[in-house]
């Protein structure tokens, strides 16, 4: 074991910590190997073991103080472009026959769809424009 330089070791630890980085995709140990490769070159210009532990932690704490918030942040943000049905909500459609609470047929993006009145007492007739408020599976909901 004593033949093997330090830098080795911190490398396979990095290795190591790729491992969960992979397995359960927390972003927190792929830092911590960034953290092993950072004492990995403290150890490559031979620098005390002391130093190599202190540029692990460095290096981690750093990493997951700095870039950690950015991604969740990130992360809980809602798409910019919007597919599929999400796409449709909020677009105006025209009344092919006549909608109310039990349904009716509206043209929606090019597209013929089964649709229904969101409050129930209210009519739409052919030829009005409507709202697309919700899709529920292949019914428009409109106002």
């Amino acid at each position: 074991m004593n033949d093997i330089d330090a830098w080795v070791w911190w490398l396979v630890g990095a290795a190591a910590l790729g491992i969960p980085l992979v397995i359960t995709a927390m972003p927190e140990f792929g830092m911590l190997a960034v953290g092993a490769v950072a004492a990995a070159v403290a150890a490559g210009f031979g620098l005390d073991v002391v130093v190599q532990v202190l540029a692990f932690v460095v290096v981690s704490v750093a990493l997951i103080a700095v870039v950690r918030p950015i991604a969740v942040r990130h992360g809980a943000q809602r798409p910019q472009l919007a597919t599929g049905v999400e796409a449709l909500k909020g677009k105006q459609a025209v009344v092919l026959e006549r909608v109310d609470g039990s349904g009716g047929r509206i043209k929606l993006a090019g597209e013929v769809w089964s649709a229904r009145s969101l409050d129930t007492g209210h009519t739409y007739e052919v030829g009005q424009e409507v709202d697309v408020v919700d899709i529920e599976g292949a019914t428009a909901i409109v106002i």
